[in-house]
C-alpha cells in the first residue's frame, strides 16, 4: 500500500534528493458543497492533530506529528513537509503520509454549532477547543446522516442513512470531481446478528455481496448454483495469541524460551489450517505476513523453526525439571536457573495449567482450540478456556503491570479474522516494541527493538529479514493459523470487487456487466 496518487486528493509527491523533505501537489478538487480543497484544509488537519496528539488515535511518541519539523504551504495547491531525520521512504509513505487527511476548514473550524468559522486552529488553545467540539459531535451517532458538519465530504459518496444497528446507506456524491467517482448511485451496507443470518440471506439471493464462514467452503457449488462467485479474501496479516509476560502467576514461566518452544511445537498448524479452516487459513511462523510472497520474509520464518513435534515438546519440559503430577499435568520440581531447571522466577510446584481467553462466535476457532487442547494434554499441559465476544476479549486484553487487578489474563485470542493487518511495510513496532500500546503481552527484546527501529530508517529489506528470523525463533507470541479476512460471496456480473489485502474496500468501484 502507498499513497493513492491515482485517485487521492494529492496527485504528485516528490522526496528531496537528501531525503529530509517531501513536496505534495493537490488536485483541483472540491468539497461536496462546492468549496475548493486547498492547503488550508491540510493545515487545519495538521494543527488539530499536533495540538491534540495525545488523544489522536494514530499517535505514537516520535512518529507523526513529532517527526515533522516544518510545513511550508507554498500556495493553495503545494506544500512541503520537513522531517526530523532521514527515514525509510517505503515506511514513511505507507504508514505516516497516508495519515494526511485534508479536513473541511470552511465547515469544521469552529467551537460550537452556532459559532463562526475562523482561524482559531492556528493557536494550540483554539485547536484544542475545535477538536473537543468535533469529537463531542461525533459521539452522537444518530445524527451522522443529518448533522451539517458531516455533509461536507471529499469522496465519491455522501452518507444518506446511518443507524445504531450498523445499517448504512451511501449515496453517490454527484458533485465529486476526482478521478474515482462512484459507478452506482446507492450502496446499502447491512448488519447481521450472526453469520447464519447472513448465510440465510445469501441463500435467498437477498444481497449482492456478502460473506460466509470458511466452514462452508466445501459448499462452494451450492452458492455457485445461485449465481454467486466464491472468492477468499487473503489478508496482509498475521495471527497470534499473546502471552501475558506480566501475569503474576504464569508470567515468569512464559518468559522461558523453552516453554514457548514446547507449546509452539504442540500446535499442528498445517492440519488445523486444512481440516478446521477448510484451507481457509494458512500457518504463521513469524511476524511477517506469509500468505502473500514478499522480500521481507526470512528463510527461518518460511521454513518453520518449530514444526509440530509432541516428543520434542515433552523432552523440553523433562529436560528443564518438569514432571507429571497425579492428574497428568506437569509440575515444576526443580526450581532454579541451571540448564536442567525450570528457570528464573519459576517456583517449585508451579503447575502447567493454562487459561486461554478466546473470542466466541466462531465455530472454526472453537474447533481449533479443541484440537490444541488435545495436543497440549498429550504433553502434560492442561488448558481451560474463558470464552467471550470479541469486543470483550479486546477490552480485557491490554498491557498491564503484574500488581494490577486486570493483569490476570494469561493468553488472549482475537484472530478469527486475523489478529493484525499491516500497511504495506510490515514493521512490528506497534505490536512488539517494548512499551508499545498494542504490545498486549508486554514482550520486550532489546535486539528486536533495534531491528524494528532500524527498519524505519533503511530501505534495505535485509533488516526486515533479520527481524523476521529473530521473532520466528524467539516466539514473542504463540503463532497460529492466519484465516482469510473473509470468504466473499459475490453475485455474478458484479465488477470492481478487488479485495485489498490490507482489508480496505472500495464500493465506488463496484458495478455491473452490461
Amino acid at each position: 500500500m502507498k499513497l493513492d496518487l491515482e485517485t487521492g486528493i494529492a496527485d504528485k509527491m516528490e522526496y528531496s534528493a537528501d531525503g529530509t523533505s517531501v513536496k505534495f501537489h493537490l488536485r483541483d478538487m472540491h468539497w461536496s458543497d462546492g468549496t475548493a480543497i486547498t492547503t488550508r484544509d491540510v493545515e487545519f488537519w495538521f494543527n488539530l492533530i499536533k495540538a491534540n496528539k495525545e488523544t489522536w488515535g494514530g499517535y505514537k511518541k516520535g512518529r507523526l506529528p513529532d517527526n515533522i519539523t516544518d510545513i511550508k504551504y507554498s500556495d493553495e495547491k503545494n506544500f512541503t513537509l520537513t522531517f526530523d531525520k532521514v527515514y525509510n521512504q517505503d515506511w514513511m509513505s505507507s504508514t505516516q503520509l497516508t495519515s494526511i487527511k485534508p479536513l473541511p476548514h470552511h465547515a469544521w473550524a469552529k467551537t460550537g454549532d452556532d459559532a463562526k468559522v475562523g482561524d482559531e486552529d492556528r493557536t494550540v488553545d483554539g485547536a484544542k477547543k475545535i477538536f473537543e467540539y468535533l469529537t463531542k459531535s461525533s459521539e452522537d451517532m444518530s445524527s451522522y446522516a443529518t448533522n451539517p458538519l458531516w455533509q461536507a465530504v471529499s469522496g465519491p459518496f455522501t452518507l444518506k442513512g446511518f443507524d445504531n444497528s450498523g445499517k448504512v446507506t451511501l449515496a453517490k456524491n454527484e458533485k465529486y470531481d476526482g478521478p474515482d467517482s462512484a459507478n452506482v448511485t446507492t450502496v446499502n451496507l447491512l448488519p447481521f446478528t450472526s453469520s447464519d443470518a447472513e448465510v440465510n440471506r445469501l441463500r435467498a439471493k437477498g444481497i449482492d455481496y456478502g460473506y460466509i464462514p470458511t466452514s462452508l467452503m466445501d459448499q462452494k457449488s451450492q452458492f455457485e448454483s445461485l449465481a454467486y462467485q466464491i472468492d477468499p479474501w487473503k489478508g496482509w496479516a498475521v495471527t497470534y495469541m499473546p502471552y501475558n509476560f506480566n501475569n503474576p502467576k504464569m508470567g515468569s514461566t512464559f518468559k522461558q524460551l523453552y516453554v514457548r518452544q514446547a507449546l509452539q511445537s504442540a500446535v499442528d498448524q498445517p492440519t488445523i489450517s486444512k481440516v478446521v479452516w477448510k484451507d481457509g487459513a494458512n500457518p504463521v511462523y513469524g511476524p511477517v505476513p506469509q500468505d502473500i510472497p514478499s522480500q521481507f520474509l526470512s528463510d527461518t520464518q518460511k521454513n518453520n523453526p518449530y514444526p509440530f513435534d509432541l516428543e520434542k515438546s515433552k523432552k523440553l519440559f523433562a529436560d528443564h525439571g518438569w514432571k507429571a503430577g497425579s492428574d497428568g499435568v506437569l509440575v515444576c520440581e526443580s526450581e532454579g536457573t541451571a540448564d536442567n531447571q525450570c528457570g528464573e522466577g519459576v517456583k517449585a510446584g508451579t503447575k502447567m495449567q493454562l487459561t486461554m481467553m478466546v473470542q466466541s462466535g466462531s465455530d472454526e476457532a472453537d474447533k481449533q482450540f479443541a484440537a490444541m487442547q488435545s495436543s497440549f494434554r498429550d504433553i502434560g499441559v492442561g488448558v481451560t478456556f474463558d470464552k467471550a465476544p470479541l469486543n470483550t476479549v479486546l477490552n480485557r486484553t491490554a498491557p498491564c503491570e503484574s500488581a494490577s487487578a486486570d493483569c490476570n489474563w494469561e493468553f488472549s485470542y482475537f484472530g478469527a479474522a486475523g489478529s493484525w493487518y499491516f500497511p504495506a511495510y510490515p514493521t512490528g513496532e506497534r505490536i512488539f516494541a517494548t512499551g508499545a500500546s498494542v504490545n498486549f503481552g508486554n514482550y520486550s527484546n532489546t535486539e528486536a527493538d533495534k531491528l524494528m527501529n532500524d527498519a524505519l530508517l533503511t530501505n534495505d529489506p535485509a533488516t526486515m529479514q533479520k527481524y523476521s528470523a529473530l521473532m520466528a525463533e524467539q516466539l514473542p507470541v504463540m503463532w497460529l493459523p492466519n484465516p482469510v479476512y473473509q470468504v466473499s460471496v459475490i453475485r455474478d456480473g458484479m465488477t470492481g470487487t478487488t479485495q485489498d489485502p490490507t482489508a480496505n474496500f472500495f464500493p465506488q468501484r463496484w458495478g455491473w456487466n452490461k
